[in-house]
């Protein structure tokens, strides 16, 4: 799962996913903005057919965390 994450982030962000940690923080860490954090989290929504409420996205911050979430749905 960590690895679909990180590369629905690397194409957001025209990154290797190799070059991801599973820990960086994806707006201080690889210089996301936070419409391509929405962005992201929309991609992950789509790929995953799930929805991911308001008051969850500002602790999806890491891809583990976003990988952790999506394995909890």
């Amino acid at each position: 799962m960590i690895e679909q994450v990180k590369q629905l982030i690397g194409e957001e962000l025209h990154l290797d996913p190799a070059d991801i940690a599973d820990d960086a923080d994806i707006v201080e860490d690889l210089g996301a903005d936070s419409l391509s954090v929405v962005t992201i989290l929309m991609n992950a929504e789509d790929e995953y057919g799930i929805t991911i409420p308001d008051e969850i996205t500002p602790t999806l911050r890491t891809p583990k965390a976003i990988a952790d979430y999506l394995e909890t749905r």
